[in-house]
């Protein structure tokens, strides 16, 4: 321990020196002390002999300047996705095109007019950047956006129904991840919770007996990342918007992931548009931004004028409204819809891509890699994409893989080379092989996952 040079000592050395004045001497100093405590650790635990060659300055001067460097990278960067699930929740759900980000930049690092209304030179609402796309896009008469879907329902609850009783089928109240839970995302709303029917039928009929007069909403729930298949049974929407007629009571649907056009031809049929739900007379709706729809992280909350007022004036609304960041890719990504340019969103292109576009990338991909590389052997296969981020449960898309298998080495040790990269390439493992899915891989990073699966010879 008496061994261990003393920080001063070390930050005085030319090296160190000339690395504080890049990296400020308080960050230096940090690194110094992290370093010290990691050897007095290791010989605590016998991990280090006290030899001076181990403990020289010189040797302790490149683990600080390891540990800086560590620590001056960032924790949040790019990864390659190859796992097929477009909407990965673990990696950031849908990707944003450079388009988007073009705009996001131009905002970002000028004055905007977020709040303020050019035409009149007063005060404006930030609302408007997005409220009329939104509107003809959805047919809707008004729409709002907060910071993701869970903040919709909770602001959408309260602002509608805090004191009074939510009818809700027992078939819908799921869990979704990060434990959102619509029970208990009702209680923080201030709403009651009422349950009609049971987890695999509910009809119409139970909503009907259930209403009385502290019955402030319908709530119909998108069953999101699950599926109940067999003796099963739901009420329409146009029941439930019927009912809500009748009784005086509004309905809500929240739509969990939620789109803005049919993915029919893509097997999605039971993913309707969001438009669909207004149309048939939903009073309030809600989704998420950075799923189907394939922007950024936002909650739509859209629906009939007066109610979509009553929401925006509700306190919490301030607390859960999103910045001009958001508003200009959300911008972006809704001029492409309402132009039908839907190639222009990265999600929606990775879900319309045919099997045979797929197999064509990955071929090319492994012809400039190399014919069978230093013990890594591939070929292409049949597999299954998925939309993830909690849509379609149950679905899948055809796709093709690439499939890697290495005569000495394991397919775990594969996907570790696989995550050593940078950027990292997060694959998928089965039958003791790697899969790589291009249909989430981004066109431009096929070079840098093609110099990835070189460096596995």
């Amino acid at each position: 321990m008496r061994a261990i040079p003393a920080v001063e000592e070390l930050l005085h050395r030319p090296g160190l020196a000339s690395l504080g004045e890049r990296v400020g001497r308080k960050f230096l100093t940090a690194r110094v002390r992290e370093v010290l405590a990691q050897i007095r650790g290791e010989i605590r635990a016998g991990k280090g002999d006290g030899a001076p060659a181990d403990l020289s300055a010189a040797a302790i001067e490149d683990r600080v300047g390891q540990a800086v460097q560590t620590a001056a990278a960032y924790s949040l960067r790019s990864v390659i996705n190859a796992t097929g699930v477009i909407l990965h929740t673990n990696l950031g759900r849908a990707p944003l095109s450079a388009e988007m980000l073009e705009h996001a930049a131009e905002i970002a690092t000028q004055y905007s007019n977020l709040e303020f209304d050019l035409a009149s030179a007063r005060r404006g609402e930030r609302d408007v950047h997005i409220s009329g796309a939104l509107s003809e896009l959805l047919g809707a008469e008004a729409a709002i956006v907060v910071n993701n879907n869970a903040a919709a329902v909770l602001l959408t609850l309260n602002a509608l129904a805090e004191g009074g009783e939510v009818i809700v089928s027992r078939g819908e109240l799921i869990e979704i991840g990060g434990s959102f839970r619509i029970p208990e995302i009702m209680q923080k709303s201030g709403a009651v919770l009422r349950e009609v029917g049971t987890t695999n039928r509910t009809r119409i009929g139970d909503y009907r007996k259930a209403v009385n007069e502290n019955t402030r909403l319908l709530l119909r729930v998108h069953p999101s990342n699950f599926r109940i298949t067999g003796f099963t049974e739901r009420p329409s929407l146009e029941e439930l918007v019927a009912l809500g007629r009748e009784k005086g009571v509004a309905v809500y649907e929240d739509l969990g992931s939620g789109c803005l056009l049919s993915l029919a031809a893509q097997g999605l049929r039971e993913e309707l548009p969001a438009g669909d739900s207004i149309a048939a007379g939903a009073d309030v709706i809600s989704f998420s931004g950075d799923k189907l729809l394939g922007g950024p992280q936002a909650g739509v909350i859209a629906g009939r004028k007066e109610i979509v007022s009553r929401i925006r004036r509700n306190p919490l609304f301030r607390a859960l409204r999103v910045d001009k960041l958001t508003y200009a890719v959300l911008e972006t990504t809704l001029l492409a819809y309402r132009q039908e340019q839907y190639h222009r969103i990265p999600a929606l292109r990775m879900i319309q891509m045919s099997e045979a576009e797929i197999e064509g990338r990955a071929r090319r991909l492994m012809e400039t890699v190399a014919a069978r590389p230093g013990g890594v052997e591939w070929e292409i296969v049949a597999g299954e994409s998925v939309i993830g981020g909690g849509s379609a449960p149950g679905y899948s898309i055809p796709t093709r893989l690439i499939a890697l298998r290495h005569g000495t080495r394991s397919a775990a040790v594969l996907e570790k080379q696989l995550l050593a990269h940078r950027p990292p390439v997060i694959a998928r493992v089965e039958a003791d092989a790697v899969l790589l899915d291009l249909r989430t891989v981004l066109p431009h990073q096929e070079a840098v996952l093609a110099e990835a699966l070189r460096g596995l010879q």
